[in-house]
């Protein structure tokens, strides 16, 4: 039985995308993926995305919290934007878009919270991400996916 462990992440991702159906708030259009964005995402199906990776993150490192996510999530912030002459410094992703894409996908019940441990995928969760990690397999070219192993 194919894993999420078998196939590449992005096209796990992609193929999940289309899987999951969570609809974005009117809020998220606005918000920044966290402070080290001054803007917001410019990708279209940005909170699918994010969510399918989220998916994958979980059922991949789970149980896991919104704090851990969030630091996953991060990115560098420049010390001083007009001269960068202060070095980078490690920000954390937004949490309020991690852990409002966590209970959309908790409203799914493809994720639950273990308590005291965080979140992990439940067992619809575990079947969807085998079953479209089998179809991403099988649609993979094998010389592509010899680059992978």
């Amino acid at each position: 039985m194919t894993t999420v462990y078998d196939v590449p992440a992005d096209a796990l991702i992609e193929a999940l995308v289309e899987e999951i159906e969570i609809e974005e708030p009117d809020w998220a259009e606005y918000t920044t993926t966290g402070v080290g964005s001054e803007l917001p995402p410019e990708q279209e199906d940005f909170w699918a995305t994010r969510a399918a990776s989220l998916l994958r993150k979980v059922a991949m490192s789970g149980p896991v919290g919104v704090e851990r996510l969030s630091t996953e999530y991060g990115s560098s912030k420049n010390g001083s934007n007009r001269y960068r002459v202060a070095p980078d410094k490690r920000t954390d992703g937004s949490q309020n878009v991690i852990r409002t894409i966590l209970q959309q996908l908790e409203d799914e019940d493809l994720i639950t919270i273990a308590d005291g441990e965080g979140r992990r995928v439940t067992p619809e969760g575990q079947s969807l991400l085998d079953e479209t990690a089998t179809e991403v397999l099988e649609d993979l070219d094998r010389p592509e996916l010899e680059k992978y192993a």
